[in-house]
């Protein structure tokens, strides 16, 4: 009798196991809500330095203006959504994002091995290249006069990564390279002595040399060229996959050569 009782205790057991597991109480995987929830909440909220032009800055109005802003603008459009854009500390990029703060990061964002273990990019859109800019008349003319020099760039960029790169220079500077919160706080300390030289973004420093014409030079010597993409967190697949055709079908239809004619006088779109 015993035996039976313990048959039946095991069978009941065993049945309501397997219902449990039928009635969909197991863990199910994790689906990507970015873009439907982006659509249902009708914005994307996009991360930038507002000091970075001409990819991403404010004009003499206060508005954020920009290459990469009229490129974001234009693709919230054709999501449906509307673009608000979210000016961040460069340095914490990716604290932003993954802290869900944002939902994007467009602003001249390099593409590197080390960032994409943290963010997923699109395919590039726009080749860059890290300068040095000098004063005019310097007396640095290559890269090795920059030894017993003191070089100034911003702060969590990749003028940083890329002269750490460059172990011969870096080592042979003055002292470590002086960090700003901004490109432009580093190009007016150069303005006025305080640093040698700054290693800047090709976009951004040729833009601001054009404003000043006479006061800076560009060296023919560089440390590298790089890729721009826009961010997004690792698990935003749709969302990538969508951005992705979009960019597409803007570099298909002219709409992104316009908006490169605009910023850059030609079209320098990937």
């Amino acid at each position: 009798m015993k035996k039976k009782i313990a048959l039946l205790l095991m069978i009941t057991l065993i049945g309501g196991l397997v219902l449990t597991a039928c009635s969909g109480a197991a863990p199910k995987a994790p689906k990507d809500g970015s873009l439907e929830t982006i659509k249902k909440a009708g914005k994307i909220v996009i991360g930038l330095d507002d000091s970075f032009p001409p990819m991403g800055f404010r004009d003499e109005n206060n508005e954020i203006v920009g290459f990469d802003i009229d490129m974001a603008k234009e693709a919230a459009k054709r999501i449906g959504v509307e673009p608000v854009f979210q000016p961040i500390d460069w340095n914490s990029k990716e604290l932003e994002l993954q802290g869900k703060k944002i939902d994007l990061i467009w602003n001249g964002l390099t593409i590197t091995e080390e960032r994409k273990k943290q963010m997923a990019f699109t395919e590039p859109y726009l080749e860059n290249r890290q300068i040095i800019v000098v004063k005019a008349g310097s007396d640095i003319k290559t890269k090795k006069d920059l030894a017993g020099k003191v070089v100034g760039l911003q702060e969590g960029s990749s003028s940083l990564q890329a002269l750490e790169k460059d172990e011969e220079t870096l080592n042979s500077l003055k002292e470590e390279p002086r960090q700003y919160s901004n490109n432009n706080e580093a190009l007016l300390d150069l303005s006025i002595g305080r640093i040698d030289a700054v290693v800047v973004d090709e976009v951004v420093g040729r833009y601001y040399i054009s404003k000043k014409p006479g006061e800076y030079e560009i060296l023919e010597e560089h440390f590298g060229s790089e890729e721009y993409g826009v961010g997004l967190r690792l698990e935003d697949k749709a969302l990538l996959n969508e951005l992705q055709r979009i960019l597409n079908e803007m570099k298909k239809d002219g709409t992104s050569a316009k908006i490169s004619q605009k910023w850059f006088g030609e079209d320098v779109v990937k």
